[in-house]
Order: structure tokens, then C-alpha cells, then sequence
């Protein structure tokens, strides 16, 4: 695996959109001169980027809450760069940056929605998962639409994943019974024993929705939805009188070409909202909660501190290999929060 040797621009851009579960030909690696920053411009060298699931909708131009990645754009994502040649005031070579540079190795940025790391942070990666938007997204949709109180039972699936593990680790520093569900026994194994989840379901068991009735006694006060699908289909009837279940992503259906097959179970699940007076809201993190990112920052930045938080990356070395580290991800396979590492931090 080859980190980048920094003598070459190169980026993958979207190639097609995709029908369905996406593939190598929808992307292509381009090469080239690396750019040069003109005045008031800053030239970013991407030490990190982040892959996350809202990337497939991006991929897409059906109807959504942000405009689809161009055909022969370059792939959109968080990165977390350092600046490597400065012609704006406020930036110093060599200073660490929070930026949205997409899937490439160097990026111009004119130094808007930049934000600075410092020069020598601890974790510089960890500003792209458990203190950044995953770790932001966990903590508001848990803490606003979820409004745990101690004694609840709160479910949340993907459960080692980094809004997963957040979601589950807050619900525990507030006093709720967790019960995580995620693809396999090692994954669950870790949310119990390191994340301190109470339980911990595999959602390939055959007989995984008996076994979730039996994890939660008394029922689902907080179910925190980012899968969909099957998961979904064994929390509805456990769902207790007034339950909240905030809504951050559905990625067992990012590449569905259709409704799933069997009946229509809209009915149920409107009857079972209006009949036990459910809250079910969705929210897109940057959109509705922009305005609360210091509070969050503050409280993750004490938890973290103090230990009372913990933080798992999957990460794969070199820019050539993201889009095979983005298709695991979307499958699940992944063990923590994907992070490409595109060069060596010096």
C-alpha cells in the first residue's frame, strides 16, 4: 500500500452514478500537476480522509437535503489536512486544518469553513469521527430528540460503528440500559466489554428479533435509527408509550432500486406512532444543529479527558484504495470509524 510520495495531484472523481450498490467503474483516478494557491489561497496536503455512509447519496441526483457530487467531480469528504504552502493571512504551513477537501491528496481552499486543530494535536484523525460530525450527530440525536432518562432502555444499532458507539456510550454516562446490535460477535463482544453496553445482539442471528424482546424486558424507550431495515422490523412492536426514535440514516437501504418485497407495513407503523404517541423525527446534523457544535465540542472534549468515552478507526492506507474501503463500509464490514490515511503526518 502506497502513502502518497507528494509529487502528483491525484483524486478520484465520480465516474457514473450508480443502480444500486456502487462499484469500482463509477469512480476514476485522476492524475496531475499538484495545484498552486494564488493570493489569499492556501494549498492543503490531506493527511486523513473520512468515509462515511451519506457519501452514497451524494453519488445519487434523486431529490435530497444537498446537491449530488457532479459526474467528474471530485468525490466530496472530510479530510484532515495540513497546510502545505500559504498565501492567506490567517494560516502557517504546517498547521493542522479540519476541511472538506473530497477524495484527493492536495486541495486550494480560500480558507472558508476551515477549522484549525492546532499544530500538534493529540488525535488529529479523531476531529473526522468522535469529535466530529459522527461523534456531534450521536450526541444531539440522542440528547435532544432522544432525551434519555436514567433507568431507560435505549437500543441503537450499528453499535460499534462512531455514531453507534457514541450514542450508546452517552446513553450509559446518562443511566439508561443499553442494548447494541451489530454484525457479528467480535463487534458485539467489544460494545459489551470496552464500550460497557449492557448487551449487545448480532443481527445475522436467525432468530435475532426473539432475542431483542428478550434484551429488553421492559421494552424500547429510545430507539436511535441509522440502519433501517430488519433492525427496524424487530424494534416497532417493542417500542414503549411515548418513545422517541431520532432518525440519522438508513444505510441497509442506500442502494435499494426498490420497496423492499412483503406486505405494506406503513399502516402498522403509522397506527403504532399515532396509538403509543411515538416521536420520530429525522434530522441532518450540519443543518439543524450547526449552531449548538461548541456545546458538543465542550462536552466530548470532558469526556474524552476524563476516559469516560471510547473511540475505535478502521483505517486503510492510501488514497488509491477508498473506494474499496467505502464499499466495505457500506456492507458493515468495517470495525470502527473509516478513516483513509492518504500520507504520513510529517
Amino acid at each position: 500500500m502506497m502513502l502518497e510520495n507528494n509529487t502528483r495531484h491525484r483524486r478520484w472523481v465520480l465516474a457514473s452514478r450508480p443502480h444500486g450498490e456502487p462499484r469500482a467503474e463509477n469512480f476514476r483516478l485522476e492524475e496531475g500537476d499538484i495545484p498552486q494557491p494564488g493570493d489569499g489561497e492556501l494549498l492543503l496536503r490531506t493527511v486523513y480522509l473520512s468515509l462515511d455512509p451519506y457519501m452514497r447519496g451524494r453519488m445519487s441526483d434523486a431529490p435530497s437535503y444537498a446537491e449530488p457530487v457532479a459526474v467528474g467531480a471530485t468525490m466530496t469528504g472530510g479530510t484532515v489536512s495540513r497546510v502545505a504552502a500559504s498565501n492567506h493571512p490567517d494560516y502557517a504551513v504546517g498547521e493542522w486544518v479540519l476541511a472538506a477537501s473530497g477524495w484527493q491528496n492536495y486541495a486550494i481552499s480560500d480558507g472558508e469553513g476551515l477549522i484549525k486543530l492546532g499544530d500538534n494535536p493529540e488525535h488529529p484523525s479523531w476531529a473526522l469521527g468522535v469529535a466530529g460530525m459522527p461523534g456531534f450527530t450521536a450526541y444531539m440525536g440522542l440528547l435532544d430528540i432522544g432525551q434519555p432518562k436514567a433507568g431507560e432502555t435505549l437500543v441503537v444499532a450499528a453499535a460499534t460503528g462512531p455514531v453507534g458507539a457514541t450514542v450508546g456510550q452517552i446513553g450509559k454516562l446518562k443511566g439508561c440500559r443499553v442494548v447494541g446490535v451489530a454484525g457479528g460477535r467480535e463487534k458485539c463482544d467489544y460494545a459489551v466489554q470496552t464500550l460497557g453496553f449492557d448487551a449487545c445482539l448480532d443481527h445475522r442471528a436467525a432468530d435475532f428479533d426473539q432475542q431483542l424482546a428478550r434484551a429488553c424486558p421492559q421494552g424500547i424507550d429510545i430507539y436511535y435509527e441509522n440502519v433501517g431495515g430488519k433492525v427496524f422490523d424487530a424494534v416497532l412492536p417493542l417500542l414503549n408509550t411515548s418513545a422517541r426514535v431520532p432518525v440519522c440514516g438508513l444505510v441497509s437501504g442506500y442502494s435499494a432500486t426498490s420497496l423492499p418485497d412483503g406486505p405494506d407495513r406503513l399502516p402498522l407503523l403509522m397506527a403504532t406512532l399515532l396509538r403509543k404517541r411515538i416521536r420520530m423525527q429525522g434530522f441532518i446534523i450540519g443543518l439543524d444543529y450547526g449552531q449548538r457544535i461548541n456545546e458538543f465540542r465542550e462536552a466530548m472534549s470532558a469526556w474524552l479527558n476524563d476516559g469516560a468515552i471510547h473511540y475505535r478507526e478502521h483505517i486503510r492506507d492510501g488514497l488509491e484504495n477508498a473506494p474499496q474501503a467505502f464499499f466495505a463500509m457500506l456492507k458493515g464490514d468495517n470495525f470502527g470509524k473509516t478513516v483513509v490515511r492518504v500520507a504520513q503526518d510529517a
